[in-house]
């Protein structure tokens, strides 16, 4: 493994073992994220899916939405393949757009009833960048419409940072057949990742232009926000 992660085909491959066992509760996050949405929407909305490669939330939001029609936004052409399969076989395709690329490479002219971010924010190393994709999925929202954004956070100085670390690391020593030293490794790539604490993203997503913030989630440095578009 190099130092950089990266989202190439192996990646999207084994993407659904490796999320669930770096987030054992990934799945009940998903599962929740659904409620905060439904929430503060319709039955018919037209929702718009930020990070959608490998297809998980396509699935649960479709699935258990039958109403819902959803936009599909990846940057990686091998996970945004992997989402497209699994729609096609699960809720078929007719309700689902696919885009490659960012946020800003929706369209503006018909605003999303709502939207979800689930796991992307720590990839975007620089904080301005950052800011800028909360800000273009704003301009995408209708007033009032709900969005969902989860993100592995910590403060580098903070001691518990490094605890949270070593129960992340026995976790996969403990549920994987991988060595001690190629967990190492893999903590490597995983600490070079842009955490900010998660203060931090609360100012963001103010700054972006959405209210009534509310932290929902967290299991080791992953944690996520419900809000509304103001």
């Amino acid at each position: 493994m190099n130092g950089k992660l990266t989202f190439d085909q192996d990646t999207a491959t084994e993407y659904d073992r490796g999320i669930r066992r770096t987030l054992p509760t990934y799945d009940e996050l998903v599962r929740l994220t659904t409620t905060a949405l439904r929430m503060e929407t319709s039955k018919n909305a037209n929702v718009l899916v930020i990070g959608a490669g490998g297809g998980n939330e396509l699935l649960e939001f479709g699935e258990f939405n039958p109403g819902w029609t959803l936009t599909a936004v990846d940057p990686s052409k091998p996970m945004l393949a992997e989402a497209r399969t699994k729609v096609e076989a699960r809720i078929g395709l007719s309700r689902v757009d696919f885009v490659l690329g960012s946020a800003q490479d929706v369209r503006t002219n018909h605003p999303f009833d709502a939207a979800s971010c689930l796991l992307v924010l720590h990839f975007i190393e620089d904080e301005e960048v950052k800011a800028e994709m909360l800000r273009e999925i704003r301009k995408r929202l209708k007033p009032g419409a709900p969005f969902v954004i989860a993100s592995m956070v910590g403060d580098r100085e903070d001691p518990s940072f490094n605890e949270l670390f070593t129960l992340w690391r026995h976790s996969w020593i403990d549920r994987s057949s991988l060595t001690e030293a190629e967990v190492l490794v893999m903590e490597k790539t995983v600490r070079a990742l842009s955490f900010v604490p998660p203060n931090t993203v609360e100012q963001l997503l103010r700054e972006a232009g959405f209210g009534r913030i509310t932290q929902f989630f967290q299991t080791t440095f992953f944690s996520a926000w419900m809000c509304v578009a103001e």
